[in-house]
């Protein structure tokens, strides 16, 4: 767990490799349970396109990431963070270089990624509930909501 406090934090990107499944997941996540209070954004290290499952898994639990478009670092429009978040050893070296002449933390979440299961679509979709959950168990510890 990096120094910034929770209360402190006003701006968090969430990255991985592609931002198609695993940082979009989390940038909806965190915008579900926080709303407009921390600015949240979410990049990939290389081209991407949303994913499917991901999309169906958070509507599961009534969060929508349909209208997400994928999007490189390069395509960031704001690159002022309090907090980057990656999910992937490749999204870490590159948040890591990004953040060299910033001040801003660095996290580094190893999430499985789903997308590497194979099997019928059920057992793909657990694969894909499986990092939901884990992602919104680690938002919800690194962000507690005020009450």
């Amino acid at each position: 767990m990096a120094d910034i406090h929770p209360s402190t934090i006003t701006s968090v990107l969430f990255a991985c490799t592609h931002n198609a499944i695993r940082s979009p997941m989390a940038e909806a996540l965190l915008k579900h349970l926080h709303g407009k209070r921390i600015y949240v954004d979410s990049a990939g290290v290389r081209d991407g396109e949303l994913d499917p499952f991901a999309v169906a898994v958070l509507a599961e639990i009534g969060v929508d990431l349909a209208r997400h478009r994928a999007k490189t670092f390069e395509q960031l429009q704001d690159t002022s963070f309090d907090l980057v978040i990656s999910l992937s050893p490749e999204a870490q070296h590159k948040a890591v270089e990004m953040t060299r002449t910033m001040a801003c933390d660095v996290e580094f979440w190893r999430t499985m990624d789903p997308s590497v299961v194979e099997g019928s679509r059920e057992t793909r979709m657990q694969a894909y509930r499986a990092v939901r959950d884990e992602l919104l168990r680690k938002i919800r510890e690194r962000f507690p909501e005020r009450t």
